[in-house]
């Protein structure tokens, strides 16, 4: 998100070389690059005059310390602000989402139709269970799109958690008391509400909201906003915040063709923190949000805190630890090994989510990545692979032609891709060795490589055709 602010900080970083201090003059220019990204991510005016004049209050004078350039030193003071701005200001706990109530403790989840809030509940239900060990209940009270119950059925299933079942003919209100009543019978410590949104505000639907919430008397309100909204964000956080008390904001679909207003406007408008962020539908695209890691994603910086985290979640070390003493005795990287790689990759969700979060000399070397594309591309290379017999993968060298016909003809595709297969796994190889030769210098050089495998979109090659 935010990429036309990133790009036009770094040009502005080239031009100002040379000078000792920032100072009115030489932070003019830059700061205009600065207002016109962010009114071109449709923030909302408000929150560019106060972003802009928080910065230029800080970073006139600033020294500028021998390892920066003014350009550099003036970056340094924007992060600051952006992260003051987007929620650095507040203590850990008031980001952080209640649980410290009598059990259940209910989160109500508000906001317009289409912003993500029935997958948002299956998401937070599997962050509950895996980060908090929660026992937790789902119901909808949309008694409007017969589809939405069945859908919080399914994402309830995948993220472990029981759902509460409710039917198109009831009240709201009904289902709510039912769900309470059944969720503190059995013992469960979090209860999720997924509401009715409708397309645009009406004052049928934020009663309805209001209501739900006067009995529930949730531990949490969450509202819930689609990160692509621009201006139109500001006046929906606003309407939502004078009718609900709310607890915090989730921003959803930060992977998508967003200008990113949303997550600077929002918390601004509303005063209330962002408590968490989705990108895409997998329900592993969910975290809880961090200010320092956002704005650094923002300007281009990436947050490698987070990529680390989905690495470890993802990764099976012993598995990674025995390629590797592999690799360190001198033994060769088969197509084992490869496959192997491969599916570690499938595990850890979608690959444009976590190029996002490399800084953005890496994204640039990866491009632009379609997640469908790169995922088709991996499930074909795993067939081709599969289609090989076991002492073809531990040894490469001996897929001839004949070889590659059968291959090919079992896995469906043609030669040619079995041989840009084999091309691949050969570039990959290469990688290896001078990873082992060279150590972590040699590795981070490498990912301009990891980029091209096509693409991230292209174990093989197919992903650029």
């Amino acid at each position: 998100m935010l990429e036309n602010l990133s790009s036009r900080l770094s040009r502005v970083i080239k031009t100002m070389r040379g000078q000792a201090r920032l100072t009115e003059e030489n932070t003019r220019e830059m700061l205009r690059e600065v207002r016109l990204a962010l009114l071109d991510a449709d923030v909302a005016l408000p929150v560019v005059r106060e972003l802009i004049s928080r910065i230029k209050q800080k970073a006139l004078g600033e020294e500028v310390i021998a390892n920066l350039n003014p350009g550099q030193a003036l970056v340094g003071v924007v992060e600051r602000e952006l992260t003051q701005i987007i929620g650095g200001d507040l203590p850990a706990q008031e980001r952080s989402i209640n649980l410290a109530v009598q059990p259940p403790a209910v989160i109500l989840l508000a906001g317009l139709q289409g912003a993500g809030k029935t997958t948002s509940a299956g998401k937070l239900a599997k962050w509950l269970i895996e980060n908090h060990g929660k026992k937790v209940l789902t119901v909808s009270a949309d008694v409007y799109r017969p589809a939405a119950i069945e859908q919080l059925k399914t994402v309830t299933a995948q993220a472990g958690a029981d759902f509460f079942p409710s039917e198109t003919g009831q009240k709201p209100l009904a289902i709510a008391r039912s769900a309470l009543d059944h969720a503190k019978r059995h013992f469960y410590d979090v209860l999720i509400v997924d509401t009715a949104g409708r397309l645009a505000i009406d004052e049928a639907m934020m009663q309805e909201v209001s209501d739900l919430a006067d009995f529930l008397k949730p531990a949490e309100t969450l509202f819930v906003i689609d990160a692509m909204l621009g201006q139109d964000a500001v006046n929906t956080a606003k309407a939502f915040n004078e009718r609900l008390d709310l607890t915090g904001v989730m921003l959803t679909k930060l992977d998508g063709d967003s200008r990113g207003g949303a997550a600077l406007s929002v918390r601004m408008v509303t005063g209330k923190p962002i408590k968490f962020v989705g990108v895409g539908e997998k329900l592993t695209g969910f975290e809880a949000f961090n200010p320092e890691q956002m704005a650094g994603r923002i300007l281009g910086m990436g947050d490698i805190v987070a990529l680390v985290k989905d690495v470890q979640k993802a990764v099976d070390i012993k598995q990674a630890q025995k390629l590797a003493k592999k690799i360190k005795s001198g033994e060769k990287f088969d197509l084992e090994d490869f496959k192997a790689q491969i599916s570690q990759m499938k595990n850890m969700g979608g690959l444009s989510g976590l190029i996002d979060k490399l800084p953005a000399q890496f994204q640039e070397a990866a491009g632009k990545v379609n997640d469908k594309d790169a995922e088709r591309t991996l499930r074909r290379t795993e067939g081709i692979i599969n289609s090989m017999t076991p002492k073809e993968r531990r040894n490469p060298d001996l897929i001839k032609a004949s070889r590659k016909r059968r291959i090919a003809a079992g896995a469906g595709v043609s030669v040619q891709e079995v041989n840009r297969l084999l091309k691949q796994f050969e570039q990959t190889r290469d990688m290896m060795k001078k990873m082992q030769k060279g150590g972590m210098a040699k590795m981070m050089r490498a990912l301009g490589g990891m980029g091209r495998m096509a693409g991230l979109g292209g174990f093989g090659g197919f992903g650029r055709r």
